[in-house]
């Protein structure tokens, strides 16, 4: 069983509380809470699994896991206040080594105004971190998975690949060119919390972040939704990095590789000018990269347009009960 199937077969049918607006089944929960609701995710990692010492110095591994945390924040449109941290923390590990995970947490936590309100911390084999965030977003301000619509126009935020190239380098100890460039793409990720948030005027958006690779996360909002989408693989953005070391996996990594916690979406098409302004401001990347379809058979389907081709984009990328896209590399 992967971590799809897992998810699916203990999500709950219906909700207990009243309060809970969405459970299981997005990039965070949201529970009815008075003028502002509240978003919750938590993520966790565990070393050997989803890093190495030789992957992630322990300063980073506090940045990339609060990192990932904001990231399903911003995918529902919401802003990040609160974070409470578990740690396992193995008998052999020293103290500076832990204080250099908090500084890591707490560098990206000043840059957000969020504060650190609790958690616990165990002694046990391996290390492993579980965060806990909390943020709120008004009630027509929340993004879901389940917004898109046939004619949307598909986009994404930034480039994609990076990440996924940085992990390799650490992992085989390869020197490349650019090496420094994709090695802080996969350390010192940017969660695009302020994109988000200014895209706020527009009234209906559906969105995810990319953190399993895009095929994943366009299968999730294609499944939310009950739609198909097709994408162009020519109009998937990569970095000039990217396109200038010309390696064989570029494909691999553009589409399965993830951990790049850039957004991707869907939009009307006469709101699609309003947010490539919103990049402009910022200084983000908005490319459009195809759009929604009516669902034409009994399971929904993502393709990608290759030249005159259109095949089915395969649904993979990193589960954590499979193994990830980097064992194939």
């Amino acid at each position: 069983m992967n971590e799809f199937d897992y998810i699916r077969k203990i999500k709950q049918p219906t909700y207990r509380q009243s309060s809970l607006i969405k459970g299981v089944g997005d990039d965070a929960a949201v529970i009815r809470g008075g003028s502002r609701h509240i978003v919750t995710a938590v993520d966790t990692f565990v070393e050997n699994v989803h890093f190495t010492a030789k992957t992630m110095p322990p300063f980073y591994i506090g940045y990339r896991l609060l990192a990932a945390n904001i990231s399903d924040i911003a995918a529902m449109g919401a802003i990040p206040k609160f974070f409470l941290v578990s740690i396992i923390i193995p008998d052999d590990m020293k103290q500076d080594e832990l204080l250099e995970i908090h500084k890591g947490m707490d560098t990206l936590a000043k840059q957000y105004n969020m504060d650190l309100i609790g958690g616990d911390t165990v002694s046990g084999e391996i290390l492993s971190l579980s965060i806990t965030i909390i943020g709120y977003v008004h009630d027509n301000e929340v993004r879901y998975r389940s917004d898109a619509a046939p004619n949307d126009i598909v986009f994404v935020t930034g480039t994609l690949g990076d990440a996924a190239l940085g992990l390799h380098l650490l992992q085989y100890d390869k020197t490349i060119k650019h090496r420094s460039y994709f090695v802080r793409k996969h350390q010192q990720p940017t969660p695009r919390v302020e994109f988000a948030r200014k895209a706020r005027k527009i009234s209906r958006m559906a969105l995810n972040d990319v953190s399993d690779g895009i095929a994943n996360e366009l299968q999730e909002i294609s499944d939310a939704s009950n739609v198909d989408i097709i994408i162009d693989d020519h109009a998937i953005p990569i970095s000039c990095e990217l396109k200038d070391v010309q390696l064989a996996k570029q494909n691999e990594w553009k589409y399965y590789g993830g951990e790049d916690f850039e957004l991707v979406g869907t939009i009307p098409e006469h709101d699609f000018d309003t947010l490539q302004q919103i990049g402009k401001e910022l200084d983000i990347q908005v490319t459009k990269i195809g759009n929604v379809l009516i669902k034409q058979a009994e399971k929904t389907q993502v393709f990608v347009r290759e030249e005159n081709t259109i095949r089915r984009l395969e649904n993979k990328g990193y589960t954590h009960l499979s193994g990830s896209i980097e064992d194939e590399i």
